[in-house]
């Protein structure tokens, strides 16, 4: 098992914290946001880690060096473009060869405990991969999953306006009573999920999107197993979120 981290944005809401610093590397209870995801993924066994870099690469790659300190191997790869979250994964393509990954944003903190839980799904069944998911969260500004009765997704949509979240009422996939699942932003994959990035067009947004390589994963006979977060969930989005962190005991 491999883990690929999605670190190339500046992280534009974070105003004047990021300006000379990458939002990964924002310290949270005296480390770097990076530091705490490679600490959970060593905890799950994880070994051989891919970083993708953009925005003052130099600054993460000069912290973390080649790994050795924490006893594990990264590699870096530089975003030059940063058109989306569907072609950023694509950096790491050659280090990730035929393995199964780990794929995670570089601003997601969640307990250790998830890497593990997630890879113990994974090996549950013969999936396609691992989606995970939480509750409570603002649908509007991410993904909104739809689960079959194995828990495995069934159906996504990308940031849902109001037309399209009365439309899902009025086609029955949103029912009084059953959870609103939210796209955690951590996954598991399968390495022919690449077959599905390589073919991606832009959206309507003007960016590749992971979540519509996800759709057609699926749609190809892929399944994809969904875990839902247990405990600590934190999308370090601006500085307000990071201040919060620093108060936690």
């Amino acid at each position: 098992m491999k883990a690929v981290i999605l670190a190339a944005g500046k992280g534009t809401r974070m105003r004047e914290l990021t300006n000379e610093c990458p939002k990964p590397m924002l310290r949270v209870q005296g480390k770097p946001i990076l530091e705490h995801i490679l600490q959970g993924l060593i905890s799950a066994g994880i070994r051989e880690i891919f970083m993708v870099t953009g925005f003052k690469a130099e600054v993460i790659e000069a912290y973390f060096g080649d790994g050795s300190r924490w006893g594990v191997r990264i590699v870096y790869g530089l975003q030059v473009v940063q058109d989306g979250t569907g072609k950023a994964p694509e950096v790491a393509r050659s280090f990730v060869g035929n393995d199964p990954f780990l794929l995670t944003y570089g601003d997601i903190l969640v307990k250790p405990e998830t890497y593990a839980q997630m890879v113990r799904r994974f090996t549950e069944q013969d999936f396609g991969g691992v989606i995970t998911v939480t509750r409570g969260e603002d649908v509007t500004k991410g993904g909104l999953l739809f689960f079959d009765d194995a828990f495995c997704l069934s159906h996504l949509v990308e940031k849902p306006g109001p037309p399209q979240l009365e439309q899902l009422r009025q086609d029955g996939w949103l029912r009084p009573g059953s959870p609103v699942w939210y796209n955690a932003g951590v996954y598991l994959f399968q390495a022919d999920i690449y077959e599905h990035t390589a073919r991606l067009q832009k959206s309507p947004r003007g960016e590749y999107e992971l979540t519509d390589a996800i759709a057609t994963f699926i749609h190809a006979g892929r399944r994809l197993a969904g875990l839902e977060i247990q405990g600590r969930w934190v999308d370090v989005r601006d500085p307000e979120v990071l201040a919060k962190l620093e108060q936690e005991s």
